[in-house]
């Protein structure tokens, strides 16, 4: 029987040896043979790592994937393991597409709004009252906040310096008063 060394899996794979690793530690894999320290994987493992690929495409996380492998009793062949967890992800997949496409609808009508005044926006009602909401923008830039890394702040630098740009574009005939916005805009994703 074929002996692999991590290096020669990690070629053949192209994943790195220290995706290997992890996946042993987090008990997708198995732990391999030890020859003077190092690991000796069975040629199985090569198949083992393309249904992990697999499933890792069709969006399964670690957790599903180890459930697959380690999840079922021993009796249970991996075919029915599959399907079970398919049917599971397919329903999940099914929830995450309606919600996009709320929030597509969402955004959609954010747009085709056309307010000039955000106090006569539809939008901004709180929910069941059915007045408008007497809002204020702030005229200070929206501050950023301290940056935990360097991505988290560029992203919400961009995000602010986005929302800045668009309300002074969209609101630029709105009175700016030096307080806080007090309305709430009702969220129709839900």
């Amino acid at each position: 029987m074929e002996e692999l060394t991590i290096g020669e899996v990690a070629r053949r794979t192209g994943l790195r040896t220290s995706a290997l690793r992890y996946y042993e530690e987090v008990g997708i894999l198995p732990a391999p043979r030890r020859l003077h320290g190092r690991r000796r994987y069975d040629a199985e493992v090569l198949r083992v790592l393309e249904v992990i690929r697999f499933a890792r495409q069709a969006g399964f996380t670690l957790e599903e994937i180890r459930t697959l492998f380690h999840g079922f009793g021993a009796e249970t062949p991996l075919g029915e393991r599959w399907q079970a967890l398919a049917q599971a992800k397919l329903l999940e997949l099914d929830a995450l597409m309606d919600r996009a496409r709320r929030m597509q609808e969402a955004i959609r009508r954010g747009i085709a709004c056309g307010c000039v005044r955000i106090e006569d926006c539809a939008l901004a009602e709180p929910r069941g009252t059915g007045e408008p909401v007497r809002a204020v923008l702030p005229s200070a830039p929206v501050e950023v906040g301290p940056r935990r890394d360097r991505m988290a702040g560029a992203r919400r630098g961009l995000v602010a310096g986005v929302l800045r740009s668009s309300v002074i574009r969209r609101f630029r005939t709105v009175a700016i008063r030096s307080r806080p916005l007090s309305f709430r805009i009702s969220d129709p994703v839900g």
